[in-house]
């Protein structure tokens, strides 16, 4: 019997402060021809569902799962993390706090190369985040570098330069790390991809990192793109890094991202043969992926969240009136109907803005009511809001038609919405992640439009701070508010379940304001061709590709 995700990540500990010397974990030997588990073939190239990134492929630049999955196997960083959660050095021998956890110095273990040849340096990452945390460079993960010393100044030309005061080359491999505050498991998010090294072929003369670079990307990680790379629109291929020396050495023969238009032709390419993995299975299939006997059936709680989310700049969504919409809107909708009818309870009504598999998690946050169907209250609201301003217009959700279920809940959520308003509130459609994700960045999309998130590091803070903290990377509504900034800062510098209260109290403000709508946790469910082996579920509910085999 599966692990339950919470089962998994009970055993992911806050790290202690004071020194950081994470367990380091033995690879495979290059002579294995079969893998440990399934007895499959290393030679076999696995083929996995994916989408087209948004962005270029490069670390500090890419916040969606389109380019995050394919940079997570091309690139490691200072620690890598378990299929648990649990967390291993990668590249750092070790990673040492001072004693208030203000200061982290990093050693760098000898030997990493980029696959250009390149040795990976102490000045590989530094140069790399500081590169992100400027915001001239517009990287989409600038926010990951904000609890570091000096990224208030970096950018700014009339009280910074270009580096960032707080990271500093001590020699080839070493650095420091300086924080604003202390963070006790600061070194938890070092896994993350926006913390990876980048070679210094990738940046030209003026210091930029090129857009050739970001089509094909050179990395240090398990695997490295083929020849034909990242076809867009296409597919990704990579095959096995043979000087890479971490902990997820491939027992595949490589790697194919195919692009896909919808999850329903996937699953059929599935049944066929012709995709080995897809990690969301369609809502048409939630009712008998399980007894079907042309594929594989995984089916498990997972960690991924989802939500709508309603720009402040959206006419009738500004301050109290938009307050009292958004409350309005989320009581209109009735999670579990939708969950049971579309997911076949495949998905749980959210009563946070976290996820349940996490330590710390409570469905008792204050406020939290307002994410529970109440027709008399969402009327109410909506016409203490039409006192204010009245309301008038059209009423939409965006979503994209390459994500699984996604069509099925808008069209279900909009009638909700509809029905219980009295409004005139639809879907709207956008063919792939991609193209919804463009107008969502650029602030030209003028509705409502469905987000979600999959963490970035084992985290209750990662769900929190990325997505609302202000000026966040992926704050796609803009929000800002003081108090909840302040609140997620002290949670960072705060231990146990003194953390776990503050944490409570700053959704209790996302509550009150509700800059994106929770409407449900995802349970982690996938098919594979039947002749796959080695397929787990990590704590990302994601597979651990390297893993795989046939």
């Amino acid at each position: 019997m599966r692990l339950s995700r919470r089962t998994r990540l009970a055993g992911v500990a806050l790290i202690a402060a004071g020194s950081l010397t994470l367990a380091a974990c033995g690879g495979g030997s290059d002579d294995d021809k079969k893998s440990e588990g399934g007895g499959g073939s290393t030679d076999s190239i696995i083929s996995v569902y994916g989408t087209n990134p948004q962005n270029p492929l490069i670390p500090t630049a890419t916040n969606e799962v389109g380019g995050g999955d394919p940079l997570d196997n091309l690139f490691s960083g200072l620690v890598a993390y378990n299929t648990d959660g649990s967390v291993s050095n990668e590249v750092a021998d070790s990673i040492e706090a001072n004693g208030d956890s203000t200061v982290w110095t990093v050693k760098l273990k000898d030997g990493w190369k980029f696959t250009d040849g390149s040795p990976v340096t102490a000045e590989s990452f530094v140069k790399a985040w500081n590169y992100g945390a400027n915001p001239a460079n517009k990287q989409l993960n600038n926010y990951f570098f904000y609890p570091i010393k000096g990224t208030d100044e970096v950018g700014n030309t009339e009280k910074g330069s270009d580096t960032v005061s707080g990271l500093k080359v001590l020699d080839d491999t070493s650095f420091s790390i300086t924080l604003k505050e202390p963070e006790s498991d600061f070194p938890l998010r070092l896994g993350y991809s926006a913390y990876m090294p980048v070679p210094e072929s990738a940046y030209d003369e003026s210091g930029k990192i090129t857009k050739a670079y970001g089509d094909a990307p050179i990395g240090n990680g398990p695997y490295k793109l083929t020849k034909s790379g990242w076809e867009k629109n296409k597919q990704i291929s990579m095959e096995p890094n043979p000087d890479y020396k971490g902990i997820h050495k491939p027992k595949n023969g490589g790697l194919v991202f195919k692009f896909y238009n919808s999850t329903d032709a996937a699953y059929t390419d599935v049944q066929s043969g012709n995709l080995d993995v897809l990690d969301q299975v369609p809502p048409s299939a939630l009712t008998t992926f399980e007894s079907d006997s042309g594929v594989k059936a995984y089916n498990e709680p997972g960690s991924s969240f989802s939500s709508v989310t309603i720009p402040e700049r959206l006419a009738h969504f500004k301050g109290e009136e938009g307050e009292l919409r958004r409350a309005a809107i989320s009581m209109s909708i009735n999670r579990p109907e939708i969950t049971e009818k579309i997911f076949n309870n495949a998905r749980t009504p959210a009563s946070d803005f976290t996820s349940p598999v996490l330590d710390g998690w409570t469905d008792k946050v204050p406020g939290n009511e307002v994410l529970k169907f109440n027709a008399d209250e969402a009327k109410k609201k909506w016409a203490d809001a039409d006192k204010i301003a009245k309301w008038d217009g059209k009423f939409e959700i965006a979503y994209n038609n390459d994500g699984a279920g996604n069509k099925e809940f808008s069209e279900a959520m909009a009638n909700q919405i509809k029905n219980t308003l009295g409004i005139d509130a639809a879907p709207k459609a956008y063919p792939t992640f991609d193209e919804l994700r463009t107008v969502v960045t650029d602030r030209t999309i003028k509705t409502a439009f469905r987000t979600g998130w999959q963490a970035d590091y084992p985290s209750m803070l990662n769900y929190l701070g990325p997505i609302y903290g202000t000026g966040a990377g992926s704050n796609d509504g803009d929000y800002s508010n003081k108090d909840f900034d302040k609140l997620i800062a002290q949670a960072a510098a705060t231990k146990g379940d003194d953390r776990y209260k503050i944490i409570s109290e700053a959704q209790t403000v996302l509550l009150k304001d509700l800059p994106a709508i929770p409407l449900w946790y995802q349970n982690a469910t996938a098919v594979t061709t039947t002749d796959l082996k080695d397929f787990e579920f990590n704590w990302k509910q994601k597979p651990d590709y390297y893993a795989l085999t046939k």
